[in-house]
Formats: structure tokens, sequence, C-alpha cells
């Protein structure tokens, strides 16, 4: 190829010219190849299976979340319009039910024993099965089903506690349930106590064990003659975790916290062994002490013992393994509530648009983040890990998943609705898939500071 160096290229007998005339055929023959040598550069990369459709540009991807490395490289990617293989952002626990009709439950109380009467509301008469019907479809990605087979090899020698109120059992029994397809539980809860509150399971293919304890305070409680029938007004002793799981919960990879639905009752707070006041307890001379503060003290005290746990064999998470944080799980009494003839009548979620997190559910659910913000921290510096399992949002909208009537309540509370427990099967379930997606990706807390700003905003 005849490049024109000059208007002398013709003139062969100028050798006067001949060092000037190299050099401007270097300045441009040099570019022309480095053009040639990235071509086959730039056919691998159009020809690749990631396409640019496939993945927005690098600046859009962007968010207070990215490393300063992930800010670097996504400038200079931007800067060449090359498309790169980022992962998606998507917070999972942000999002709406959707009908799926087509999607079967994962079990039923026939396939499953481990139900107790109070969440089975098929054995009891429910009448509609609608309530099965709906799937939480995050916004803008996929939340996969549950794989029992994969969770169950995943957790494979390892231990999960569920500590707090009943809820935390109402979700383990979901978990042993969608287990059941891979390995028959079995109840070795008298190995350990006759207390129906402090269950345990062992799933023997798998070597795996879940436990429940039942400490719906998390703290040490005494009732008004020092005893623990939870009945009357109640102290917490609010820096002193509650013995019946501090003592037991160093042997567990995974702890999950579930708390939350006890503190609207009349209750004496104690820190450092002194009085500090109470929350309508209508005691004189006593101080009024915000039951919200109280509760972010209680997990403070909780947290801190748990991310702090030494003994257990570890999951990837220091010392301790890993904690969750399950955030709180809002009741849905209409006309009334749990002692006065309130109930659930209802039959399909709320919309996404119709109902807002507001009111004491928006307290506890701000304290929560709140605090787990804070423990996450800590549990950085000292090489622990914690994880915000945000069921929150999911469970606002599901007025339809509960009990109601359909349950068979202990003689004292016959006649009264549940609606703070959730059927079996039924939307709880979610929570597993949303604990395995978690367990899988370690992800868990990255949208908290956000969630905070938006519910501020």
């Amino acid at each position: 190829m005849k490049v024109p160096l000059s208007e002398h290229h013709d003139d062969r007998n100028a050798p006067q010219h001949s060092t000037g005339v190299n050099f401007r055929r270097a300045a441009v023959i040099v570019p022309a190849v480095i053009l040639l040598a990235a071509i086959p550069l730039w056919l691998l990369v159009v020809s690749s299976p990631v396409q640019p459709q496939d993945y927005p540009p690098a600046r859009l991807m962007e968010d207070e979340n990215d490393s300063p490395e992930d800010t670097v490289l996504g400038a200079a990617v931007a800067a060449v319009a090359v498309p790169v293989v980022r992962e998606k952002k998507c917070d999972v626990f942000m999002g709406k039910w959707v009908y799926r009709p087509d999607v079967p439950t994962y079990y039923t109380n026939e396939t499953c024993y481990a139900i107790s009467d109070q969440q089975n509301c098929m054995k009891f008469g429910r009448p509609d099965m609608e309530f099965l019907k709906w799937r939480w479809e995050p916004d803008g990605c996929e939340l996969p089903p549950f794989n029992a087979a994969e969770f169950a090899e995943m957790a494979r020698g390892k231990s999960i506690a569920f500590v707090g109120d009943s809820l935390g059992r109402n979700h383990m029994q979901s978990l042993l349930c969608l287990l059941s397809s891979v390995d028959q539980p079995e109840d070795i809860s008298l190995r350990y106590t006759t207390d129906y509150n402090f269950k345990r399971w062992y799933l023997p293919k798998h070597n795996l064990t879940l436990g429940t304890f039942w400490a719906p305070f998390l703290v040490r409680t005494t009732d008004a003659h020092g005893g623990q029938t939870l009945n009357g007004v109640l102290t917490l002793h609010l820096d002193e975790p509650h013995p019946s799981w501090s003592a037991e919960i160093g042997a567990f990879d995974y702890v999950i916290v579930s708390t939350g639905q006890w503190f609207f009752r009349p209750l004496v707070y104690y820190r450092n062994g002194r009085l500090l006041g109470c929350s309508a307890c209508g005691q004189d001379n006593v101080t009024e002490v915000s039951r919200f503060q109280a509760y972010r003290t209680v997990l403070r005290t909780t947290l801190r013992a748990i991310t702090g746990r030494k003994g257990c064999k570890g999951s990837g998470g220091g010392n301790g393994g890993t904690t969750f944080l399950r955030t709180f799980s809002p009741a849905h009494f209409e006309h009334g509530d749990w002692t006065d003839g309130g109930s659930c009548p209802r039959t399909r979620p709320f919309g996404s648009d119709k109902k807002k997190l507001e009111g004491y559910d928006l307290e506890f659910y701000v304290a929560q983040v709140e605090e787990f913000l804070e423990a996450e921290r800590q549990a950085r510096a000292d090489g622990s890990k914690i994880r915000l399992l945000d069921t929150t949002r999911a469970m606002l909208l599901r007025p339809n998943g509960h009990p109601n009537r359909q349950c068979n309540w202990p003689k004292s509370n016959v006649g009264q609705a549940d609606c703070v427990h959730w059927c079996l099967p039924g939307p709880i379930d979610t929570w597993n898939e949303l604990l395995f997606y978690v367990m899988k990706s370690d992800r868990g807390g990255k949208f908290a500071q956000r969630k905070l700003q938006n519910l501020r905003s």
C-alpha cells in the first residue's frame, strides 16, 4: 500500500530528504499498526456472548454502595465504551406479591409432620387455598425458589438456632418442612429438655441440627414475684442476655434473632441492677421510658452477645459463625386486637402501593436497622459476621397469610384469632427463600443504610 508522505514522494533521487521522510513515515505507520492490532481484540469483544444490551453501561451501575475500586473501574470502562460484566445490584427485600397459580406449594400438612396445630391452617379448615398461590417478586430481579437439596448440602455438618419469640419457632418449622423433602428430621428435644418452647431437630443424612430458644424479650425477664410466669407487669434486665439461650448459643454456626411482638406489654426496666424506668406500668414515681428505646438496648445487648460467641465450628464468619437479625413481622388485626375480638379476614395481599410501613411497625423496624448497622460495624472490627434478613416489607403486604381462626390454640385461647403467626405452608416460606439467598450470596446488610434514607425522605 502506498502512503503519500510529501509532495516529493516520487523523487527517488533526493537523498537529502530521506531522514525527514522516514520520520514522517514512522509517525503515520505506527498508529496504523496499533489500530490493525486492536481490530482482533475489538472483534473478540463484540463477538463475546456478553453484549452491551445484557449489561447496562458501567456508569449506570454506580451507586453509593460501590467501593472506590468499583468507581475507578467504572470510569475507565465508560471512557473506552467497552461492555464489562458487573454484578447486578438488587434488593430482594423490596418488591410485590404476584399471583402464580401454576407454582405448586413446597409441602402440605400431609407431607410434613413438624407443623404445630397453631399454624396448621389446612388441618383446621381454612376455607380458601388462594393464599398459597402468591409468590414474592423483588423489584428488578428474581428471587430463586428454595432448593432443599442445595440448602441442606450447604449447611451440612452445621447447626442453626432460632432465638427469640414464637415467630422464630414458626420460621424454624417452615425450614423443617422445606428440608423434609431431602432428609427426614428427627425430634431430639428430649435429650435436652421437656419444655415445648425449646425444640431441637436433627437431619441425619446431612448431620444438620436446628434448634429454637424461646425468649420473647431476649434478655432476662422476671414477673412481679421474681418468677418466670410472664404474667402481669414484667421486669426486663436490659443488659443481661437471657440464660435460656446465652448458655447454649456458642455451639451454633448460624443464629437467627427474632423479637418485637411482646414489647407492647407494661414493662419495667433495670440496667446495671438499678431501676431505669417503665413503659405503661402505672407505677407512681417511676420514670416513663420509651419502649422503643428499651427495645434498642435489648437488641444491642443481644447482638453483642451473639456476634461475640465462641466455640462453634464457624461458618466463614470468624470465631463466632454468622448472626442474622430478622426484621419485624407486622400483625394484621382489624376491628380489635388479640384480646378484644380482632381478626384478619382478608383473602388477598395488599398492593405494593397500597400499604405503608408506619406507626409502631415503623418504629420497631427503624430501631432494628439502626442497631444492625452498629452491630455490623462492630462485627467487622471483631472479625465476626452479621447479616440483615429483612422480611418486613414482604410480610406487611400479606394480611391473608395468618391462621386467623383456623388454628387450635390451648384452651385459654379458644375463639381468639391469630393474626401474628403464619400458616404453614404459607408466605412464611418466603423467609427461607430469602435466608437461602442471603446465605448463598453473603448479602443482607448491603442496602440497610439506603433503607433508612428512603424511610426518612
